[in-house]
């Protein structure tokens, strides 16, 4: 099944620089893909085009049950079903991580509603998603005070909040050392894997791409140059997605188990 698609869609920005040429993508339900290219290859554009934080220029994105999106209406409904995680986290440091992950659950309630304390049913998935990532712990302490990895750890936490079908990850790993770049990306594979939730992951390790993925999609100029499977990324498809002679970088918590007990307690 297709979880979301582009069709011709191409992004040109005001100062008039071509971020994505007509482009053609299909992801399916449960498959884990990663773009690969260099820094202004389209990979960023093409990520939050999907779902509408950077629009089109032309052609359009279409999503399962809710057909071609145009409206705002589809926007809002799309976006409530897609978890983002960002490079530089985007998380609120003077608020918990708890808080955090809440912030994940706002798009199933209005305006008004979420000018309130979010109900006690919000905060127990909340609670549980940090206990998938190994941070029930840290639920309290004040998320600048957590180091990098811990961070984006509850930046993975907040977009599984969101129970969604699709998670999109714009180098989610890119400012972390290599082992726990490794450790997170293990983390955001296996979740998605095991819930069977889409992922489109953009990468600057090409080691991490054919360690975890189940299709990779390379681009260049905005355009896609090679699009398959981790074993047909050979010396020839890099030389394409790179240029010639490029040389792609290769680079080689709290973590209780609570009890069910545990959960109801912080979320009293």
């Amino acid at each position: 099944m297709t979880v979301l698609s582009l069709h011709a869609a191409s992004i040109t920005y005001p100062d008039g620089t071509q971020a994505l040429q007509a482009t053609d993508l299909d992801i399916a339900a449960g498959e884990f893909a990663v773009l690969l290219g260099t820094s202004g290859a389209g990979k960023s554009s093409l990520l939050r085009c999907l779902n509408g934080l950077v629009p089109l220029s032309g052609g359009t994105v279409e999503a399962a049950t809710l057909g071609v999106v145009r409206d705002r209406a589809a926007w809002c409904a799309l976006r409530k079903r897609t978890g983002m995680v960002f490079q530089q986290h985007q998380l609120i440091g003077r608020l918990t991580a708890l808080d955090n992950v809440l912030t994940g659950r706002l798009g199933y309630h209005g305006a008004l509603r979420n000018l309130f304390p979010l109900p006690r049913a919000d905060k127990l998935i909340a609670l549980e998603c940090l206990d998938r990532v190994g941070m029930l712990d840290c639920a309290l302490r004040r998320v600048d005070q957590l180091s990098g990895g811990q961070q984006q750890r509850i930046g993975v936490a907040r977009a599984l909040a969101q129970h969604p079908r699709l998670v999109l990850a714009d180098e989610p790993v890119a400012s972390l050392d290599p082992a726990t770049a490794a450790q997170v990306l293990a983390l955001i594979h296996d979740v998605c894997k095991a819930d069977r939730i889409a992922a489109l992951v953009s990468l600057h390790q090409v080691e991490l791409a054919r360690r975890f993925a189940d299709r990779i999609v390379g681009l260049r100029g905005g355009a896609v140059v090679f699009d398959g499977a981790p074993s047909a990324l050979d010396d020839a498809a890099l030389a394409r997605i790179y240029g010639p002679g490029a040389h792609p970088r290769e680079s080689a918590a709290c973590s209780s188990v609570p009890t069910d007990g545990a959960l109801q307690a912080l979320a009293a």
